[in-house]
């Protein structure tokens, strides 16, 4: 089964969706592990709580973290068309989820040094998820790629970024 077939029956998700799924998803993790104060501690808990959000709840949960849950997504074994099993969802979110931690360390050390540690920021992500950007048609990331999954839009979820359009069309209506 080629890739073409699977995206013309899933529809896409937008890159700027998929990074406000991994942001809610990182945000509840960052702000539970910034409890610890050992920097290998608070490893250990972000790791540990990055796979449970991402790899145990997915798997249980239809393909949905809270973020894609939030905003309407779900990850899928590109090969079979099905949710991916836990040996895939942890190839994948080990991927993501070191960058994500490295990202911790840079917001951490970052604000606190002058600067310098912000780097491990963007650079990790941007190189995981720039292959998302250069691949047009399949928008998959090397995560993706290495663990052979797609994201897809689905009506299961809570339409969080509708419903945030339409309370800031409100807004603005009533403001005039």
């Amino acid at each position: 089964m080629s890739l073409e077939r699977i995206y013309q029956r899933f529809p896409k998700v937008p890159m700027e969706r998929r990074a406000a799924a991994f942001f809610i998803d990182f945000v509840t993790v960052w702000l539970v592990s910034s409890f610890v104060s050992n920097l290998v501690f608070q490893m250990l808990v972000f790791m540990l709580l990055w796979l449970g959000l991402r790899v145990v709840l997915v798997s249980t949960n239809q393909g949905q973290s809270l973020g894609r849950w939030a905003l309407d997504m779900k990850v899928l074994d590109a090969k079979y068309c099905k949710i991916p099993g836990l040996l895939t969802l942890t190839k994948r979110e080990g991927i993501l989820g070191f960058c994500a931690f490295l990202a911790t360390i840079g917001v951490g050390m970052g604000l606190a040094s002058g600067g310098f540690y912000l780097l491990l920021l963007p650079i990790p992500l941007a190189v995981d998820c720039g292959a998302a950007f250069a691949d047009s048609e399949g928008q998959q990331a090397f995560h993706d790629r290495i663990a052979q999954t797609l994201v897809i839009q689905t009506r299961r979820g809570f339409s969080l970024d509708l419903r945030l359009k339409r309370l800031v069309a409100q807004m603005s209506r009533r403001m005039k």
